[in-house]
């Protein structure tokens, strides 16, 4: 029986995106997890690596971690972006209306206020290495793009 690892806040993950190319992330409270903007084929220390702007902060299946797919490589103190609340959009499948949720709490919201955040989704590991792709390749994604607002 392969023994689960364990998902905890402030670890620094390592992920491959082919080519010998990787990029780092650190886990934040489940299922956040907070993306630096970084490609590279070199190693790096976690002190370089959390220093990197944050891409993106999204909600990640836990099995990127608990698998093993995505190595733990550090762990970190949480600081600055890392702690700060991360807001998402949610728009109901029938009635269009918009919501915008923070830390559980969701609240009605306009177009214009949840324009430039997340779609609040559960995201498969398969499709976060397929936008850190995309973006570093500078190509749109297309699973960004399915979780529009409509």
């Amino acid at each position: 029986m392969v023994k689960k690892i364990k998902r905890n806040i402030g670890d620094i993950v390592k992920i491959d995106i082919g080519d010998g190319q990787y990029c780092f992330a650190c886990i934040l409270d489940e299922p956040l997890v907070a993306f630096f903007d970084i490609k590279t084929d070199l190693h790096f220390e976690i002190e370089e690596i959390v220093q990197k702007p944050i891409l993106f902060k999204i909600w990640v299946m836990n099995n990127a971690v608990t698998s093993g797919h995505w190595p733990i490589v550090g762990t970190q103190v949480l600081f600055g972006d890392l702690l700060k609340p991360t807001k998402f959009f949610r728009q109901d499948i029938i009635s269009k209306k918009l919501f915008i949720c923070t830390d559980s709490i969701e609240s009605p919201a306009t177009r214009e206020e949840c324009e430039n955040l997340e779609c609040a989704a559960v995201w498969s590991y398969e499709h976060v290495e397929d936008r850190l792709r995309d973006h570093f390749s500078g190509i749109p994604s297309l699973w960004v793009k399915s979780l529009e607002i409509k």
